[in-house]
């Protein structure tokens, strides 16, 4: 008796997945895909298709769980009001930046080729921070000097195990060959009895560049100090002195200077441990497969008009959707049976992804800090029924 009510529920489900998939077809070939201007993929909009609709809805629901899932594991409230003018002005015309920018892949398909995930799929792992400089407290200044150079640090990377640290300071040209002497003094609040000034670097340049010149210094010792004892980190100031004695380090903040600020690059390490990943069916939106199955999903941040994220602009997110009758499971069939006879005693599996990578990004955060690092749980690599 239960395999007969099994044939029959089967008899109908094939009737109405074949009427569907004519009438998707129909409607294909009278309308060509549309693009949505946040994701790429047809557009399914035939009311008398079921499953059809199912994936739109899938689709649609999907890239509003991508927005809110970024910017929960960036920890951030809301997105950084930061414009492309903003972000134009910010960014840093320096050789690191552009290092990432170019070396790095931010599509989290390449991935795929490892069979684990990391433990941790929710928060973001940071890789890459780049401190911008920022002005010194007034109480290191002597008549509003030196504006130049605080950097800011969160507890968390604070915390983590720093693998480098760099200063970048921008040299202005020269038109002949010079010895430059690059100093950097570390800043303590000003007082009636001591010197504010202490220098922890010097560095002896022969400068020949007619277009200016980035210039790093190793940073990690002074950072590791910084880090073991805050309370000490005032700022430091920056000088680069030709024979003449001009001052060729640009720590102006002002107008003029945009994208030449100094910054300070950290690579810092966290480990996380990882998990095996699982099969499943890959599809296209012209398929007729009604089971549960991975779609292609593109996604594009400027179109959600997220300026703040700087790299990558569009990456592949891709998305489940399809139905996960009991007959399409594979494990314990006769389990299945009995659950499809008695439906009340469960709600059934849910088509879902079995296997996410993540994406490496570049973007600004709320304090318009400059941050490269990979988020976890991005990319559907595997849908499955669970």
């Amino acid at each position: 008796m239960l395999v007969a009510k099994c044939s029959v529920f089967w008899g109908f489900l094939v009737l109405s997945l074949e009427l569907c998939t004519g009438e998707a077809a129909e409607q294909g070939a009278e309308k060509a895909p549309t693009e949505g201007v946040p994701l790429v993929g047809t557009d399914a909009e035939d009311q008398g298709c079921p499953v059809c609709m199912w994936r739109k809805h899938s689709k649609e629901m999907r890239l509003e769980s991508i927005k809110s899932q970024i910017l929960s594991k960036l920890r951030l409230k809301e997105a950084p009001n930061i414009t492309r003018e903003v972000v134009n002005q910010l960014l840093p015309k320096a050789p690191p930046l552009q290092q990432i920018l170019d070396l790095h892949d931010f599509q989290g398909d390449s991935f795929q080729h490892e069979d684990y995930l990391e433990e941790d799929e929710y928060h973001a792992t940071t890789e890459t921070v780049i401190s911008m400089a920022q002005e010194t407290d007034p109480v290191v200044q002597i008549e509003g000097n030196p504006h130049c150079c605080f950097f800011n640090f969160s507890p968390k990377i604070m915390f983590t195990k720093v693998v480098k640290a760099q200063l970048w300071v921008y040299l202005r040209p020269v038109q002949h060959t010079s010895t430059v002497y690059l100093q950097i003094l570390r800043l303590k609040p000003v007082t009636e009895d001591g010197s504010r000034h202490i220098r922890i670097r010097s560095l002896k340049i022969d400068l020949n560049s007619r277009i200016g010149h980035w210039q790093s210094i190793d940073f990690k010792h002074v950072l590791q100090n910084w880090f073991k004892q805050p309370q000490n980190n005032w700022g430091i100031e920056i000088n680069a002195f030709d024979p003449n004695g001009n001052d060729l380090a640009v720590t102006s903040l002002g107008p003029g200077a945009e994208g030449l600020h100094p910054f300070m690059e950290l690579r810092v390490l966290e480990n996380n441990k990882r998990s095996r990943r699982n099969l499943g069916l890959d599809c296209d939106e012209h398929s007729t497969e009604s089971r549960c199955c991975r779609y292609p999903l593109t996604v594009d941040f400027e179109a959600f008009g997220w300026d703040w994220i700087i790299a990558p602009k569009r990456y592949k997110a891709n998305y489940c959707s399809g139905q996960c009758e009991y007959m399409f499971m594979q494990k314990y069939p006769h389990t299945h049976l009995v659950q499809q006879a008695n439906p009340r005693g469960s709600a059934g599996p849910c088509c879902t992804p079995t296997k996410m990578s993540p994406i490496n990004m570049l973007y600004f955060n709320d304090k318009q800090q400059i941050i490269y690092g990979k988020i976890p749980g991005m990319v559907v690599d595997r849908c499955g029924c669970s």
